[in-house]
């Protein structure tokens, strides 16, 4: 299911405060044992705190301090407006454990000035108050003599890097390149100071380690894909299902995509920058079908192939049985979007053969998570229906089906049928009758009818019944929805069927 859009000015939602009030019990703890010490000087540090307070209505439990805090990080706070504004001190409970074993909450103010980097005038965490650290945000800004000392003592170990590769060293580098290839790494010594490797060697260990705590955690299986979630426009969306992505890409865990050429990235970085120079606001091909801001656009798989390589591995995401990734050229992708000021985005597409012996007018079918369960999916297999109608031909959708794609057309042929039903006057019907003024194969309509309990078996024949009650319930749900814009209109259609079909 589709996340909910991402708010770019969020921030913490309390996990913070609440590690802090577990290291409060935690030291309170320790008092109970029998060291005064640290009581002491929390309540020295509290007392001195008090006197600044504005406030001394206690705050009584987590929940209450959690739904506060974000009243502060949803707003944006600059320097001008610091001045004026008066700085009301935040109350974080201290929990405190008596001999006798009954506990008692003591409230402990702090300022929200400061930062414990020195960066920020204010914070919004525990975890970033200087006062907490026992320090004033002064001591904070101005670094300390033992930073000074290391950024010296980093400085002095990166100038001791070789100036450069000697011919003896490249030659070795280009030898063992052409020796392994991709299969190892590079060789490194000399590429940078022995410092910067060394970093290096530790975070690719600690990478190595943290995959291998998910993976005997069961969140990681060998081999399995381990793309989770996709940056996708304005949404977040998780996936489903496993998709044949190179490796390299495979193994991130979140994939940014740009909504409208489909080229995947690593990072939101890169995202950021293709996007600022990506001239696409539409897919290639010609725009065959336009009402109101809906359009429908023919791509060819042989004409644009990395596009439609693109759609069928984002497709893969959400389906189970699809296996067409890369031999796009034999099909047709009708690509249906909605336009706004920015540009034409995903709603969802249909495949189909140019040449299809079995007169399959859909091959593959996909409705975008963030548009499911809207009238979409319906609005694609009318028009792969209203496609097979210019062509004169019956179709069928390919099988196997999905569960959700199953559904659907379960539910398009009903609607279908009891459509034609109700405004049938005669008394004999003919399936094939059926079939060549709806485009459906008549084994879809035969296999719609069982469903329905509308075929009976009498005298030697079979017989249609014409039941009321369902027609009726039809044209109730036809009356609540008839504002509703989500219906294909076949005068605008602009196409004429592609030659070899």
């Amino acid at each position: 299911m589709p996340r909910r859009k991402r708010n770019a000015g969020s921030s913490s939602d309390g996990t913070e405060d609440s590690d802090f009030s577990t290291d409060l019990e935690h030291t309170d703890s320790s008092e109970s044992d029998g060291t005064s010490r640290p009581s002491a000087r929390v309540t020295r540090s509290s007392a001195r705190l008090s006197q600044s307070s504005q406030d001394s209505s206690p705050v009584r439990n987590l929940q209450s301090f959690g739904t506060e805090e974000p009243a502060y990080s949803t707003r944006r706070v600059t320097r001008s407006q610091q001045q004026p504004t008066p700085v009301t001190p935040k109350k974080y409970p201290l929990r405190q454990t008596r001999s006798s074993g009954s506990e008692t909450e003591q409230v402990v103010d702090f300022s929200d000035r400061g930062h414990l980097t020195g960066k920020h005038e204010r914070h919004f965490s525990i975890s970033g108050c200087p006062l907490y650290h026992n320090l004033s945000a002064d001591e904070c800004k101005a670094p300390t003599e033992r930073q000074l000392r290391y950024k010296e003592k980093v400085a002095e170990l990166r100038k001791k890097r070789n100036s450069g590769l000697s011919k003896e060293q490249k030659e070795k580098y280009m030898e063992h390149r052409q020796t392994y290839g991709n299969t190892r790494e590079p060789l490194l010594e000399n590429l940078t100071s022995e410092y910067d490797l060394d970093l290096f060697r530790r975070a690719q260990a600690r990478a190595s380690e943290d995959l291998e705590k998910l993976r005997l955690q069961g969140q990681i299986t060998e081999g399995s894909n381990m793309i989770k979630t996709i940056a996708f426009g304005r949404y977040e969306l998780d996936t489903w299902y496993h998709s044949p992505y190179p490796e390299e890409y495979a193994r991130l865990g979140r994939l940014y995509m740009c909504e409208f050429c489909l080229k995947y990235m690593k990072s939101q970085t890169i995202l950021r920058r293709h996007m600022a120079k990506c001239v696409w606001k539409h897919p290639p091909g010609d725009e065959i079908y336009r009402k109101g801001s809906i359009s429908v656009f023919e791509v060819d798989g042989k004409k644009n192939k990395i596009y439609c390589q693109n759609l069928c591995l984002l497709a893969k995401l959400f389906l189970d049985h699809k296996t067409l990734y890369y031999d796009v050229e034999p099909f047709l992708f009708y690509v249906m979007t909605e336009a706004d000021n920015t540009g034409c985005h995903l709603i969802g597409y249909f495949s189909k053969e140019k040449n299809s012996f079995l007169n399959y007018n859909v091959s593959c079918i996909l409705t975008m998570p963030q548009y499911m369960r809207q009238g979409y999916g319906k609005m694609l297999i009318d028009f792969s229906y209203l496609l097979s109608k210019v062509e004169e031909k019956v179709g069928s959708p390919e099988r196997p089906l999905s569960d959700l794609g199953l559904i659907s057309y379960r539910s398009y042929w009903k609607e279908v049928l009891l459509r034609y039903l109700h405004n049938f006057q005669g008394k004999e019907i003919s399936i094939k009758e059926i079939s060549q003024e709806t485009a459906v194969n008549p084994v879809d309509i035969v296999s719609t009818l069982q469903a329905l309990q509308m075929l009976k078996y009498w005298k030697g024949k079979h017989l249609v019944l014409k039941r009321q009650d369902l027609i009726d319930e039809w044209i109730a749900k036809e009356a609540k929805r008839s504002n509703s814009n989500k219906t294909m209109d076949p005068s605008c259609l602009k196409w004429t069927p592609p030659k070899g079909t």
